[in-house]
């Protein structure tokens, strides 16, 4: 059983790479993304540098670079996060100080806690007993969005399919010394999933446990149902379902058709038990089509959540309601340098950062929302260059090549080629100013984030970003406008486990309506940019605000039924979910004039 009741979620590209290193030793889960390779080798060089560890470096056109980049680096990761595991115990054994004060980072819920507290002046082999017992390390994870699947070439020929970015990323993992768990986001991958087949770790062992585990992000109960069923045939087990905001998250942002994370948790919650004995049958089946011996009891299906959890009481009570093994907390550790890879003038940026300052943006080449925050560097740079008569960014990475409205090949739609012929399409539709500009702005919007979201991490270790540039992207959720100063590792932990704030709670919303309320700013937005809609469009908006009205009847129910909130949080929260109806009626009145447009 893991320590700490949080986990640190994947953020961006850069900011969580070497999250394990800074805090595994303290039994604090954190993910790494596997999107950059050229990153991750280069993290690779800076920590054999700094730690006198042999380095050989990985050409980017050497056989198999990606996958075998990202193999080296974790596997620097696991020794230096065992070599400070082993330093840290021996420091807990000989040093009062550090084994107060790691005593007091813990939770009181923590059996570790316990047990370390009352052998505390029992002597050495007394703690040595008790850590052997119930100390572990975080888990080393690692995040691979599943939709940066490009295909690979050499000499202009494409490359096996084993050679797509996701497929080599997955491939570094599995072939590393980490024994953590692989976090799939941004939906299904049907040719990935099975080629995971392919790599012996993801199955049982003997004892009936597994090298390494598979974590399934996902935004509602349907996606996990029908994606476990898909992995269970195969004889693979999610050991986590993680569910994640919709909207109130960092990062991209993957709408639901309405649905809002209170209900989703409860359906999840309800249906656990459920879930767990059908995806056993198939696993069982799956496995024995593979003459893998099957456990004869199902494996720990871990359930977690993540998405604007912003303080303890929060924190708490989806732990309770729903049964959860773990709260991710994301975004506002991009404030602690001390657990992340950031530099101080974006942790500036972010500490001063308004409620208005927080937005889903269309920066993004992936082609779905963007959680964001103005004045971001990057950003910046590009409307620049658009503005000079230079729009798009060099294309340098190409993890994002997603696009063949003009070419054969993908292409990034954050490119200069690009938004050159996008505009040169657009200057032929002799279009009225205003709405050439609104095409041409959403044209130039999107941003280089694939080099972006890995300068900071570059900036915080002085690494040089020649290649990258100087700018910027940071992808916060809007959580992180209540949270206005840099804070250390033990503040964080001490405000999510109550024994302080960081915060003016009484100025910040109930997670649960902050997502409600950026539900309803999205389908507004939608409203106001469809000009032209047809049946299809109309009958998804009715099912959208038929799913919100039930989420907020949801949460009515919850705030005045549920006791473990706060009276304050009740009667704000209770008031606001009113606001929302009103708000939701005149959407439902725009919904109308849409619908008799249509029928007529």
């Amino acid at each position: 059983m893991q320590v700490h009741s949080f986990h640190i979620p994947v953020m961006g590209i850069g900011y969580t790479i070497d999250s394990p290193i800074r805090v595994a030793h303290l039994g604090i889960s954190s993910a790494i993304s596997l999107v950059d390779d050229m990153l991750t080798e280069r993290m690779r060089e800076f920590y054999s540098k700094k730690y006198s560890l042999p380095f050989a470096p990985i050409a980017r056109h050497d056989e198999d670079a990606r996958a075998n980049r990202i193999t080296a680096y974790l596997n620097t990761v696991h020794h230096l996060v065992q070599q400070k595991v082993r330093d840290f115990k021996a420091q807990l054994l000989h040093q009062k100080e550090t084994l107060q004060q790691y005593i007091d980072l813990l939770p009181d819920t923590a059996e570790l806690k316990k047990q370390l507290q009352a052998n505390l002046h029992r002597g050495q082999e007394a703690i040595k007993q008790v850590l052997e017992q119930h100390y572990r390390s975080g888990s080393i994870d690692v995040n691979i969005m599943t939709k940066l699947d490009k295909a690979n070439y050499r000499d202009r020929q494409p490359l096996p399919i084993e050679y797509n970015d996701a497929h080599a990323s997955l491939r570094g993992f599995a072939q590393s010394k980490v024994s953590g768990a692989l976090v799939l986001s941004a939906g299904m991958n049907a040719r990935l999933y099975s080629y995971m087949e392919q790599f012996a770790d993801f199955y049982p062992g003997a004892d009936g446990s597994f090298s390494k585990k598979i974590i399934l992000k996902v935004s509602d109960y349907r996606s996990a149902i029908v994606q476990g069923k898909i992995f269970a045939k195969k004889g693979l087990w999610i050991s986590e379902f993680r569910v994640e905001s919709g909207l109130n998250c960092g990062g991209h942002a993957f709408a639901t058709q309405g649905f809002l994370m209170g209900p989703i948790l409860e359906e999840f919650s309800n249906n656990r038990a459920a879930l767990q004995k059908e995806l056993f049958e198939l696993y069982k089946r799956g496995l024995e089509a593979k003459d893998i011996p099957a456990p004869e009891h199902a494996p720990e299906m871990r359930l977690t959540a993540q998405g604007g959890v912003g303080t303890a009481e929060e924190h708490n009570n989806l732990m309770q309601r729903y049964g959860l093994d773990s709260v991710g907390w994301g975004s506002p550790f991009l404030l602690v340098p001390e657990a992340v890879a950031i530099d101080p003038d974006t942790i500036e940026l972010l500490a001063k950062g308004q409620e208005k300052d927080y937005f889903l943006s269309h920066v993004s080449p992936v082609g779905v929302r963007f959680n964001n925050i103005r004045g971001a560097s990057r950003d910046l740079e590009q409307q620049a260059l658009a503005k000079a008569g230079k729009p798009g960014a060099a294309c340098t990475k190409q993890f994002i090549l997603l696009n063949t409205e003009f070419t054969e090949r993908p292409i990034c739609t954050a490119s200069s080629r690009y938004q050159k012929l996008k505009i040169e399409e657009l200057d032929k539709q002799n279009l009225d100013a205003a709405a050439y500009q609104k095409v041409y702005d959403k044209i130039v919007a999107k941003s280089c984030i694939c080099n972006g979201l890995g300068v900071a991490t570059l900036n915080s270790h002085d690494i040089d970003t020649t290649r990258e540039g100087q700018g910027v992207s940071i992808c916060p959720g809007p959580n992180l406008a209540y949270f206005n100063r840099q804070a250390s590792l033990t503040e964080m932990l001490d405000h999510i486990y109550g024994r302080s704030s960081l915060i003016n709670e009484a100025q910040r919303p109930n997670l649960f309506v902050k997502e409600l309320g950026m539900y309803l700013d999205y389908l507004q937005e939608e409203f106001d940019d469809s000009e032209q809609v047809d049946a299809r469009q109309i009958k998804g908006w009715q099912t959208f605000i038929q799913n919100l009205r039930n989420g907020i009847s949801y949460y009515q129910n919850l705030f005045d039924l549920d006791a473990n909130w706060s009276e304050a949080t009740r009667e704000k929260t209770l008031d606001q979910l009113d606001q929302a109806t009103a708000r939701l009626n005149k959407l439902e009145e725009h919904w109308q004039t849409f619908k008799e447009k249509v029928c007529i």
